[in-house]
């Protein structure tokens, strides 16, 4: 996958994250678990964006961490709408979860390519 394909799909990823939590319940709780869901998915597709413009291996390598880390943290809020049995698409939240999973893997691959690389 380019860095292009993947800027578009982690942006893809968001949007689509971001018109799920539009469907949720009003609870003060969802509110809670949407605020994050919104602020680190948006975070996933604007940080990869920067990855692709680092300076340097260090700099490349330190960004794409952050990414990896707004993307774990995308899918636990995700998996925590799960198991809080909200009523809401249980199909697109399955799949937010999959591309979650998927880009989170993708990313810490990518990390550990890079330490290798670079010990």
């Amino acid at each position: 996958m380019t860095k292009e394909e993947l800027k578009l799909r982690t942006k893809k990823f968001a949007i689509r994250t971001f018109k799920f939590t539009d469907t949720l319940p009003k609870s003060k709780a969802v509110d809670v678990v949407t605020y994050q869901i919104l602020k680190s998915s948006s975070s996933v597709a604007a940080n990869y964006r920067a990855v692709c413009r680092g300076k340097s291996s260090a700099d490349f390598l330190n960004k794409l961490k952050v990414v990896d880390e707004e993307a774990d943290e995308t899918l636990f809020w995700l998996e925590f709408i799960k198991d809080l049995e909200v009523q809401c698409d249980n199909s697109e939240l399955e799949y937010l979860i999959k591309e979650a999973d998927e880009l989170v893997a993708i990313f810490s691959a990518g990390i550990r390519t890079l330490k290798s690389k670079n010990p």
